[in-house]
């Protein structure tokens, strides 16, 4: 990986983990609904912004139906479980539980889809679960009934993810070839129609006093759905045709970092040992998933034993 690539792995780690920081600001004060539609919407918006000045032709190749509704799993749900999440928990406390994406997808992939579960992967989702527990258990939020129906948010968030990414392969990338540009901007709008009816309904019932919120909610809202959702997309899928896939996942290890530091740094979040402990064990289940299977030796190699 060159210094171009490996700085903009840094900037989407810095980015994504910024996400968390900015629905932990306007959560509490728009609520979970608005905060995540206002990013789809401010994220949609964004990628179509994008793909016009980049000349990219929107065209979903007959599969209108399955870009909208993989939105659902890929944005929708998992946006209103973290903003939900973020009107209890700091935000590195969500960044952290948001790396247990990959363990969540062996076991997705092990139990719906097929896939083969190794030893190693196994260990690694074990290993990842104890770390969540030890970071509930330990982490600077007292445990209590809203904090686990929170840190269940964000494990429902992840667990979308989990099937988002076999689902995409099976509805929609097994079928055609559609840009991933495209694609992105896709999921953003099923997102969008998803969540419409909640904030309609949010309107309604709990209208929020729009002259009273401050600037800095504002900005944080345009941030979540420009910089965090529409710039980052398109940063993501560069990087995976520049370095590949695997090694553009590595940024799941790198956004907790940021989520906890633009806690403690903007925010004033307090630091705790449950941090290290908790983080380090769902790193180094991270590590386990996401490490490359060695491959076995060609038949006609010379032997070394």
């Amino acid at each position: 990986m060159n210094i171009k690539s490996f700085s903009r792995l840094l900037l989407l780690a810095s980015l994504w983990g910024g996400s968390f920081l900015f629905m932990r600001i306007s959560a509490p004060v728009l609520g979970a609904i608005p905060t995540a539609f206002g990013r789809v919407a401010f994220g949609a918006l964004g990628l179509l912004a994008i793909l016009l000045v980049m000349g990219v032709r929107l065209s979903f190749e007959g599969r209108s139906k399955a870009v909208l509704g993989i939105g659902i799993i890929t944005s929708g749900v998992p946006f209103l479980m973290y903003s939900l999440a973020a009107m209890v928990l700091p935000a590195g406390y969500s960044s952290i539980l948001n790396a247990t994406t990959p363990l969540m997808g062996v076991v997705i992939g092990g139990s719906f889809f097929g896939e083969q579960i190794t030893l190693k992967k196994l260990m690694g989702v074990a290993i990842g679960l104890s770390g969540v527990f030890v970071l509930t258990e330990t982490g600077p939020v007292a445990m209590n009934v809203a904090t686990i129906l929170a840190v269940m948010a964000c494990l429902t968030a992840t667990l979308c993810y989990g099937f988002a990414s076999y689902l995409t392969k099976r509805l929609i990338t097994d079928h055609t070839r559609i840009d991933n540009r495209v694609l992105a901007f896709g999921s953003q709008l099923g997102a969008v129609f998803t969540l419409a009816p909640f904030m309609v309904w949010q309107t309604y019932n709990k209208p929020i006093a729009w002259a009273h919120i401050g600037i800095e909610v504002w900005l944080s809202m345009l941030a979540l759905g420009l910089l965090c959702t529409s710039f980052a997309y398109i940063l993501f899928f560069r990087l995976i045709a520049e370095i590949g896939a695997l090694k553009t996942l590595t940024v799941t290890f790198l956004i907790p970092l940021f989520g906890v530091f633009w806690g403690w740094l903007l925010l004033g979040e307090r630091l705790s040992v449950g941090y290290a402990l908790g983080g380090g064990m769902i790193g180094v289940a991270l590590w386990l998933v996401l490490r490359p299977t060695s491959r076995p030796p060609h038949p006609l190699a010379p032997r070394t034993d």
